[in-house]
């Protein structure tokens, strides 16, 4: 917050503001976590021998919420007259400092204890040694980065990450501060008249810039130094989004733009787009700056970001999921035979519905255009009747299957899923002719394919359509990712089974070994150019033969209907999302040399029947 609290408690009714807007917003933004939530808050100008800093994290099943609940108990005994003195809020309570730093951790990988929900602390005694760390981040070089630690002589509790990346940045801020106190000193200030120079003279662009020099990887992160400095930083390529906005009373960064736009009550134009290598850096005394901290790269943003993570209520990823379902169009008329008469048009599950109403507007387009063929064929023998029989023909769109719980589960643990799935899902009876109907469902995405078999195949096949349908408003998910969603065994993606079946159905298993090999040589490369063997695999079949054998796996034995699945092309995906290239889940084409090393890896994980990440 830009301005004191007594401010806010004069403009807005309570000192708390800061606190108020924090929750809303992670509240906004719950999609990017259901496994823990964390919140920091910073006091400015302490009185020495108090405590400034204040965090509190949660990782139970209501996280959030809990979260909040607990905070909320430091104010329980606080009289009306003092939860509004902002003075007196500030000197005697918890969690009523001016900066603030929130986060909802979603984890992928890892326990999902207390001890791994951010944001993070390195404390010391020094006011302005203490740094508080957050973020969306997965580095793909923690091993490299964890040596350059132990060669600056530290004692890391962890080989993480999380605790690399603090523990590197926390070393260039001890190492700066160092600097600006060596220098003060020289010129005969005092002990405490220095600390305040080392508060105006911190070089935050400098520090991350130093700190961040290996990094390879996707990340946001944002900071709070002990005495007021805070920054945000983005990733060279912008793999992973950021934004913020500001203006004389607040700054707020986030992920989210929609979550800006809703806690703040501003207009999209006002929010900005943080710019890729570069740091939102904010000063204790409120210069606001963006600031370059490493050369810029090839902007690959990520592309699944938009299609699946992403809260949709976003502009832009809004109109980007329906374009997805309006490129299908044509795959999805040509597999029904365009018989609109026996095809019934849903999704599932309800983070399809808007790639749905794509694919709506494309049918209903195409429809459109059919109709006014054959009135222009009907020629000498149109006829009232003629024509309102042609104009009669229409799509037949519906709600078929319901998801009754909001649950994420293509990254759960095996027994979890196989539990979670079970009961999800609901289905609409009565609407699907027996034997009659084809029945097309629009998914967001089809990662490990479990769902499908286990569940929902099984169930809308009790309504008994002829035919079924899947259309995947992503393409086939082929590789792993190591920046972000961090999809990283290759061996559980459906595409990389069926590739991989199709190799042995063609007698074509010598392959294997061969591009096992391959993939270990360039393991063994130095410098940053690596290339990725496994596409090699691919290449020996189509698209289309690749998307019937998934299929084939995913059908079950029991089920009555024929059971097609149609991806998403890429040329499709670049065509709706077409600011957003980072594509690598589905090209196998990484921005990073860490995402070439990390494809490899995978795939001697897969040969070796090791289930683990390709990465630290």
């Amino acid at each position: 917050m830009l301005q004191p609290l007594e401010y806010f408690e004069q403009k807005y009714g309570s000192p708390l503001y800061g606190l108020q807007k924090m929750q809303l917003i992670l509240q906004k933004m719950r999609n990017r976590g259901q496994d823990g939530a964390g919140i920091v808050t910073i006091k400015l100008d302490p009185k020495p021998g108090t405590r400034y800093i204040s965090r509190k994290r949660n990782n139970s099943s209501q996280s959030l919420r809990d979260l909040f609940n607990e905070v909320s108990q430091y104010f329980k005994d606080v009289s009306p007259e003092q939860l509004h003195d902002a003075e007196w809020m500030k000197d005697n309570k918890p969690f009523t400092g001016e900066l603030l730093l929130g986060h909802l951790r979603y984890g992928t990988h890892g326990a999902n204890s207390i001890e791994t929900c951010h944001p993070f602390l390195r404390q010391n005694n020094w006011i302005n040694r203490n740094l508080v760390l957050a973020g969306n981040f997965n580095l793909t070089n923690v091993d490299e980065l964890f040596e350059e630690l132990l060669d600056l002589g530290q004692y890391p509790k962890e080989v993480s990450d999380t605790v690399t990346v603090l523990e590197k940045i926390g070393h260039f801020l001890d190492d700066e501060v160092q600097r600006l106190f060596t220098w003060f000193k020289l010129d005969g200030y005092s002990n405490r008249e220095i600390n305040a120079l080392i508060e105006e003279h911190l070089d935050i662009q400098r520090l991350l810039s130093r700190a961040s020099k290996k990094f390879d990887g996707g990340y946001v992160m944002g900071g709070l130094i002990g005495h007021g400095d805070a920054f945000m930083l983005r990733d060279p390529n912008g793999i992973r989004p950021a934004f913020y906005y500001h203006d004389d009373e607040i700054l707020v960064a986030a992920s989210e733009r929609p979550a800006i736009q809703t806690a703040f009550k501003v207009r999209l134009k006002y929010v900005k787009e943080l710019q890729p290598g570069h740091a939102l850096i904010i000063k204790k005394d409120g210069r606001v700056s963006e600031q370059s901290f490493t050369e810029r790269q090839e902007y690959k943003a990520c592309s699944f970001e938009r299609i699946y993570f992403s809260r949709g209520t976003d502009k832009d990823i809004y109109l980007e999921r329906k374009s997805l379902g309006e490129q299908l169009t044509d795959q999805v008329l040509k597999a029904i035979d365009y018989d609109f008469a026996n095809t019934v048009f849903s999704y599932v599950p309800n983070t399809a519905e808007t790639a749905f109403f794509g694919l709506m507007e494309g049918v209903e387009k195409r429809l459109n255009d059919i109709k006014k063929e054959k009135i222009i064929a009907l020629g000498k023998d149109s006829n009232p009747q003629a024509i309102e029989d042609i104009l009669s023909i229409k799509a037949r769109f519906e709600k078929i299957v319901v998801k009754d719980a909001k649950m994420r589960t293509f990254i759960a643990d095996t027994e979890e899923r196989g539990e979670m799935v079970s009961h999800v899902y609901d289905v609409t009876y009565g609407i699907v002719r027996n034997n009659i109907d084809t029945l097309v469902l629009v998914d967001d995405s089809i990662v490990r394919g479990t769902t499908l078999r286990d569940s929902i195949i099984t169930m809308v096949d009790r309504l008994h359509p002829r035919r079924i349908v899947f259309v995947s408003s992503a393409p086939q998910i082929r590789y792993p990712d190591c920046y972000g969603i961090d999809m990283s065994v290759m061996g559980n993606f459906i595409a990389f089974e069926a590739m991989v079946a199709l190799i042995k159905q063609h007698g074509k298993q010598h392959m294997l070994d061969e591009v096992y090999e391959l993939c270990k040589r360039e393991l063994q490369k130095e410098g940053d150019k690596f290339d990725n063997k496994v596409k090699a695999l691919y290449d020996q079949f189509s698209y289309e033969e690749v998307s019937q054998k998934i299929s084939e796996i995913l059908t079950p034995a029991s089920i009555d209907a024929e059971v097609k699945i149609i991806f998403q092309t890429l040329d499709g995906l670049r065509v709706a999302v077409p600011n957003h290239r980072g594509d690598w889940y589905f090209s196998g084409d990484y921005p990073t040399p860490g995402g070439q090393k990390v494809v490899n890896k995978a795939f001697i994980n897969f040969m070796e029947k090791k289930l683990v990440r390709a990465y630290s």
